[in-house]
């Protein structure tokens, strides 16, 4: 193996088991399928106690529904993990070339107003997502 070469392959270690254990949680969702009642995966314990959609209710229906490259579907089921796993995908792929290349990518995530906005965002979400008036009801499962 050349010299130029070994660098990079070391650096992309980490990105690779991070893309294999992404891998294995999507084979298991699938494995789960969680679209079926009473299947491995359980109901959300919030609707189940407290009758609301918290901002998770559907996502691994969502995840599911990604997988099978079902857009119209995994954005049905919970849209906020829909643009959240855009944003992991982007995330993670800026961070992968920035390893090849040996260089820092974007640091949005260390910036102090990313936490606040990722915040107020699910909590808008939590409360717009149990409003019990259309066109606010599309968004439950």
């Amino acid at each position: 193996m050349s010299d130029t070469l070994r660098p990079a392959l070391t650096r992309l270690r980490t990105p690779a088991l991070v893309a294999a254990g992404t891998a294995g949680v999507c084979a298991a969702v699938v494995w789960a399928d969680p679209t079926t009642p009473g299947g491995v995966i359980p109901p959300c314990p919030t609707y189940t106690i407290f009758g609301i959609y918290c901002p998770g209710c559907g996502l691994s229906r969502m995840l599911y529904s990604l997988v099978h490259l079902d857009i119209q579907a995994a954005l049905h089921y919970n849209a906020l993990g829909v643009v959240a796993v855009a944003i992991a995908v982007v995330a993670f792929a800026a961070w992968t070339v920035g390893r090849v290349r040996g260089t820092t990518g974007p640091q949005w995530g260390r910036s102090r107003w990313a936490p606040r906005i990722a915040l107020v965002t699910i909590a808008l979400w939590f409360v717009v997502r149990n409003i019990p008036v259309a066109p606010f009801t599309a968004l439950r499962i």
